[in-house]
């Protein structure tokens, strides 16, 4: 595992770029590196979801297994009377994000190493945003999908990108058993992006 995106401390040989792409209208410059996940461009999954994501003015939001930023800071730029919360297991990951944020100069974030929301004490997000680590297996997703529910405020909604082949009939079953209501928002090249909203009606999972 120490070679997978999905560790704490990749042993891999760094192998820094850069890249710079448009997302929801801005241009913004990415460093990645050997050991993330997709480190040679933003995957197509997180650009589905980046794409209609909706993020609430002034909003909370907490970015799981964040890589190296393409998600949150694109979230901060949507909100920047907001604040984003940015979240991964990899150290590596970690400190890109960290890297990258202060290259696009954008300030309204918070970036911790977290093994899925371990970390987190904040329990009132208006919006989570995840591309869940497929390869830990399906027992992880679902436990990000039972956390995340724990940290959302009522009212809130925890955004997901899966591949139908990956698991999304099974990830989108769990999400109906924790939340009031779940949507698949849009779907492209086998991607599903759900929205799972948190409603009074169900019980805390």
């Amino acid at each position: 595992m120490s070679n997978h995106y999905y560790s704490d401390k990749p042993q891999v040989a760094h192998d820094r770029k850069a890249t710079e792409t448009m997302l929801r209208g801005f241009s913004l410059r990415f460093v990645t590196d050997a050991g993330v996940f997709s480190k040679n461009g933003i995957d197509y999954g997180s650009r589905v979801l980046i794409d209609v994501m909706e993020i609430p003015t002034g909003a909370h939001v907490l970015d799981v297994g964040c890589g190296y930023g393409p998600m949150g800071l694109t979230a901060a730029k949507l909100v920047p009377d907001g604040h984003v919360t940015m979240i991964d297991i990899n150290e590596r990951a970690v400190e890109l994000s960290k890297e990258n944020a202060k290259a696009n100069g954008i300030n309204n974030v918070t970036v911790m190493q977290s093994n899925l929301l371990a970390e987190v004490e904040k329990v009132d997000f208006d919006v989570i945003l995840t591309n869940p680590p497929i390869r830990a297996g399906k027992e992880t997703v679902h436990t990000i999908f039972e956390q995340a529910h724990r940290h959302l405020k009522v009212g809130g909604s925890l955004w997901i990108v899966i591949q139908k082949k990956q698991g999304a009939p099974s990830a989108k079953s769990k999400l109906e058993t924790l939340f009031g209501r779940v949507e698949e928002v849009t779907k492209d090249k086998g991607y599903r992006i759900f929205k799972a909203v948190k409603t009074e009606e169900v019980a805390e999972g």
